[in-house]
């Protein structure tokens, strides 16, 4: 049996706060090359999660503690789409190829992930062009952003 005690969640935030992305993940699936991928990302606040898309996968969230911003973009940058974990919604599904970035509303936030494997990191392709990407001047103050960007708004730097 496998499972994520309150225990290590809380640790996981810990090494989150412990590292310099603000970010740190606990795998249940036991390698990379696992056709289904599933773990759980604690995320700061200040945490860039950069605008990308899986071409090859869907990919679940569902918020384990604290309050999630996911906002879908179209190809120029434009926001189609809103939810906030943990508020106004429970799980979301990222359709394969669609533009997503992610937003920790709470401070020890942990966020739940299943997608299809084995794992791939992202190619240049898979990351939205018109964003910075992390620690590049511009990339904190997306950030910020997506905490009240709504449909129709692009992002402008």
């Amino acid at each position: 049996m496998k499972q994520i005690s309150l225990r290590a969640l809380a640790e996981l935030s810990a090494s989150a706060l412990a590292s310099p992305r603000s970010r740190a993940n606990l795998n249940l699936h036991e390698q990379l090359a696992d056709p289904v991928q599933r773990l759980a990302i604690a995320m700061e606040p200040d945490t860039y999660v950069r605008p990308h898309r899986h071409p090859q996968t869907w990919e679940l969230l569902f918020p384990l503690r604290g309050r999630f911003v996911v906002l879908h973009f179209d190809d120029d940058g434009v926001v189609t789409g809103r939810s906030v974990l943990g508020e106004d919604s429970a799980i979301l599904e990222n359709p394969a190829g669609q533009w997503h970035a992610v937003l920790s509303m709470d401070a020890g936030g942990v966020i739940f992930e299943v997608k299809h494997g084995p794992y791939r990191p992202l190619d240049a392709a898979d990351c939205a062009p018109w964003s910075p990407a992390e620690g590049v001047a511009g990339a904190a103050r997306l950030n910020a952003w997506y905490a009240h960007a709504r449909p129709g708004q692009r992002y402008a730097p």
